[in-house]
């Protein structure tokens, strides 16, 4: 029961994302490793969930995230970024709290697609470079 409350909570925020969360992650470029190596990390639903004693929008979210496992340093080390496990829990704060990082190891998919659009336009670049030299 517990198990399909949890991914149902879980299904209803993903449909009910915002793209105004982008604006956190342009330019912030510590933001975006996180988000990356977040795709990358075991994350895990707690093998015993917690009551969920409130419907609203905000203690469901965190209840969310009461009954998530991940570890923290797998989270530094893949981030690449030479901060501690302290450091880092105040830079997951805003991106938990605008949720832009899921507790399933996922990610808003506005933030997604425009990670993603950054990516080819790096490409894009890279080639219309190439094409002028040659």
């Amino acid at each position: 029961m517990n198990e399909d409350l949890y991914g149902e909570k879980l299904s209803w925020f993903k449909e009910n994302e915002s793209p105004e969360a982008v604006l956190l992650v342009t330019g912030n470029q510590e933001y975006v490793k996180i988000i990356i190596a977040w795709t990358k990390l075991n994350v895990e639903r707690a093998e015993q969930l917690t009551d969920l004693t409130s419907e609203s929008v905000n203690e469901v979210w965190e209840w969310l995230w009461t009954n998530v496992k991940y570890s923290r340093s797998d989270l530094v080390e893949k981030a690449g970024i030479p901060f501690s496990e302290l450091v880092l829990e105040r830079k997951l704060k805003p991106l938990i709290g605008n949720r832009i990082l899921y507790p399933d190891g996922t990610v808003n998919s506005f933030v997604q697609r425009y990670l993603r659009q950054q990516v080819l336009n790096l490409f894009d670049a890279k080639a219309n470079r190439r094409t002028r030299k040659g």
